[in-house]
């Protein structure tokens, strides 16, 4: 069985139909025999030779025919005229303009509009347009012809003179495909807004087939009659639930989550108060079916309403809870189902699905920080929030009413331009001018923004390697300090096994040594070698019992500690409060690509907007449908201006209260570590005077025992120099990212050294 569309035979054919479930093999043999039923050969002689009622159309993709079916091979572009329009299961009678008669899909062809018809001018229409003209200079007798045809010869059309100017050009454009745009994959035609403009909501396209789906009977995509059957009462009752639902989502019985309004502002009505979604959690399960996956707690959270009654010293009530546990591919299906239910609205794109790595912690904890910012993005749109897909996801906590309703929400078919249907706005609420300017500085804006957040992105991401190499700095301060006063070497990550200073000091005066040694005199230095460096107590003094050396050594010990916590504490402010920051970045990135269909919707309706009103050609249905379309942009316009303003502002408030609590820290640590140095006490022991000492320096009550070795000492050989590398975000799913190198790819492929942060997927490695 031959399933359409079948691949065609020509390498250079540039459109061609998706993927559809037409049967064109055993459908085509029951057109073509209902048609042969239907008229017989006499008919069929009159159909190829009466050209009168023949409506001129263009194929939209390309069609493979089989001849043995009686199909037509035709390719996208190609005019045609439609013979019979209605034929057995979907297919159509046309004719190529060679003449020969066939058999094509309904949905492969669109008809378009005589030239002549729509010009409305003071001057005498020609007898033909010049479609049929172009039809009857190619046609030839058709092959299939079993009786011979006379050639009719239609008279020469009259000579017009050509008239052109702005009024011929709109009308030429809407003749050419019935006044549908030509590109066929535009928002403006995937989102069902030219249809609403163009024809309003169809009155006879009702959803009421049904479909088993697992443990439901749910409505299917079918065009059929909204004429009711005569055999209504007999109707089983799940069926007509499920033909209530379809009849709600065709508009026809419209829910109050279905009805949208728009108001004088162009901004969105919002039904429900912001609420706040929370993922976390995440937890690995298996499966036997699917295998290993990972779960995440989504978490809603809902403020109770305040009451101006209740005692103002009384805590705030705690927010209602509802937690609830998906997976990855559950996100999948919310997001379908809005993108269907809701055309008109510029929806987050959904995180990039990764297989390598994807049980790892690092990568698990960027998949929940993507799916929270994309779910967050969701429930704070005014019309997706209470959208029934988003109540069902955000709600539904049993797994069995989950797999029940699931088939349910994405055998919904697409809204189309019932969407549009449903949008209310006041009367006379858009000015031309205004949305034309307004869309052009709006995407003006957007690529603007999307620039200025690449950049920032990538200085944000040399800003924590700054914090990187400032914790190297105060971890290489502090173990100077350490060597300073222990006298011990620290050794250096470059070619010289230590840092110049004491060590070369060292090899002189053991040369001295040897030289006197070698001589046969002893001297005194060399009978106290090593000693001088620290007394008995571990001061840093080359005096026995001196308390001042021992209280200064001990600061210096702890001041050494403290550069090491904060070195710490700047390595851990780039790793995760910074980390949290750059990857919130990725929620304002590439508004442009994002809000690109609203654009395109916009500029599309606006050249119809402007072609109803024009002076002889007014269209005030259709005007007004623009309206309703313009009305919606500019309200997704508006949500994104919201949206900006308080995204920037929660992300500069985060940076900056990260950098103040980071300052914070470190400057709580190092005024510890100053009050060391000025901490009063009295007199050593055995000491006459009433006064320290040492004016300059006060003396710790703890300066009389022994010093204890830093637990820093020992990494004076080895020191913690070479940070690992900071773990960089997940890219955004619109990132472009240079190619890395053949060798580098291969080698990661191959588990080579090189492990480079970025995208876990297996086609991730080559980016």
């Amino acid at each position: 069985m031959a399933t359409l569309p079948r691949p065609t035979k020509s390498p250079s054919a540039s459109i061609i139909r998706p993927h559809s479930e037409f049967d064109a093999g055993i459908n085509a043999s029951n057109a073509w025999t209902q048609h042969q039923l239907s008229s017989d050969l006499s008919d069929e002689e009159d159909l190829a030779g009466d050209t009168s009622n023949r409506k001129p159309a263009r194929a939209l993709y390309d069609f493979e025919g089989k001849p043995e079916f009686r199909e037509l091979t035709v390719r996208a572009g190609d005019e045609l005229e439609v013979v019979k329009e209605e034929l057995a299961d979907g297919w159509s009678l046309v004719s190529d303009v060679e003449g020969e008669i066939g058999l094509l899909p309904r949905s492969y062809f669109i008809f378009t509009s005589e030239f002549t018809s729509t010009f409305e001018a003071d001057v005498t229409s020609p007898t033909q347009s010049a479609t049929s003209s172009k039809f009857r200079k190619k046609r030839t007798p058709s092959s299939g012809s079993l009786t011979p045809r006379n050639s009719v010869v239609a008279p020469a059309a009259p000579i017009m003179p050509q008239h052109t100017g702005e009024w011929m050009f709109p009308s030429f454009k809407q003749s050419l495909l019935g006044g549908k745009s030509l590109n066929r994959f535009s928002s403006f035609v995937t989102s069902g807004a030219e249809e609403w403009v163009l024809k309003g909501k169809a009155a006879d396209t009702t959803i009421t087939a049904t479909t088993n789906f697992g443990e439901g009977v749910w409505p299917s995509h079918e065009k059929l009659s909204s004429i009711a059957s005569e055999d209504d009462e007999d109707v089983d009752p799940e069926l007509a639930e499920a033909d209530e639902r379809a009849s709600r989502l065709n508009g026809t019985h419209l829910a109050e989550a279905d009805r949208h309004f728009v108001d004088a502002g162009h901004a969105w009505k919002s039904k429900l108060p912001p609420f706040k979604v929370l993922v976390h959690s995440p937890s690995k399960r298996t499966s036997i079916l699917s295998g290993a996956y990972t779960v995440y707690n989504v978490t809603s959270l809902f403020q109770v309403p305040s009451n101006p009654d209740a005692d103002p010293d009384e805590p705030p009530p705690s927010p209602t809870r509802i937690t609830v546990q998906r997976r990855f591919s559950h996100f999948v299906i919310l997001h379908t189902a809005l993108s269907r239910r809701l055309p008109g609205i510029a929806l987050p794109p959904l995180p990039e699905k990764q297989y390598a790595g994807r049980f790892s912690d690092d990568f698990v904890e960027a998949r929940r920080g993507d799916l929270e910012r994309y779910i967050g993005r969701v429930v704070r749109h005014p019309v997706a929030r209470y959208a029934e897909v988003v109540t069902w996801f955000l709600s539904c906590e049993s797994d069995s009413e989950w797999k029940r309703l699931a088939p349910y929400h994405l055998a919904q078919a697409p809204a189309g331009p019932s969407f549009y249907a449903q949008v209310f706005h006041p009367a006379f609420n858009l000015d031309l001018e205004d949305a034309e300017e307004a869309v052009e500085r709006f995407a003006t804006h957007t690529r603007a923004v999307g620039k200025g957040v690449q950049g920032l992105r990538s200085i944000f991401g040399r800003v924590r390697e700054a914090r990187i190499e400032m914790s190297k700095a105060e971890r290489l301060l502090s173990y100077s300090l350490l060597s300073l006063i222990t006298s011990k070497p620290l050794a250096s990550m470059g070619q010289s096994p230590y840092i110049p200073g004491i060590a070369e000091e060292d090899e002189e005066e053991e040369e001295s040594i040897a030289s006197g040694s070698s001589t046969g005199t002893v001297r005194p230095r060399h009978r106290y070698k090593g000693k001088g460096l620290m007394n008995g107590d571990g001061a840093w003094c080359w005096r026995e019992g001196c308390p001042e050396c021992l209280a200064l050594t001990k600061s210096i010990q702890r001041t050494a500690e403290t550069l090491q916590s904060v070195a710490d504490i700047y390595d851990d402010h780039a790793r995760r409060t910074q980390l949290a920051t750059h990857e919130s970045l990725k929620g304002v990135a590439h508004p442009s690509p994002i809000y690109e269909g609203v654009v395109s919707t916009h500029r599309s309706t606006l050249t119809r907007y402007r072609d109803a009103g024009r002076e002889g050609h007014v269209d005030e249905e259709m005007a007004a449908r623009c309206e309703t379309v313009l009305n919606t942009t500019m309200a997704e316009m508006e949500t994104y201006h919201s949206q900006k303003v308080e995204d920037f502002s929660t992300l500069a408030k985060d940076h900056l209260d990260g950098e103040i609590a980071l300052y914070e820290q470190i400057l709580n640590r190092l005024q510890t570590a100053r009050t060391s140095f000025d901490t009063p006490v009295l007199p050593a022991s055995g000491s006459t005077s009433s006064t320290p000492s040492s004016p300059s320096l006060l003396i710790h009550a703890s300066a009389s025992t022994p010093r204890q070795p830093s637990i820093y000492e020992r990494e004076l050989e080895a020191p913690r120099l070479t940070p690992t590398p900071l773990l960089q975000p997940v890219p955004h799913v619109f990132d472009s990212t240079p190619m890395r190198p053949v060798s580098v790819a291969v080698g990661s492929l191959l588990g080579g050294g090189y492990k480079g942060e970025g995208r876990g997927s297996v086609f991730g490695m080559f980016w």
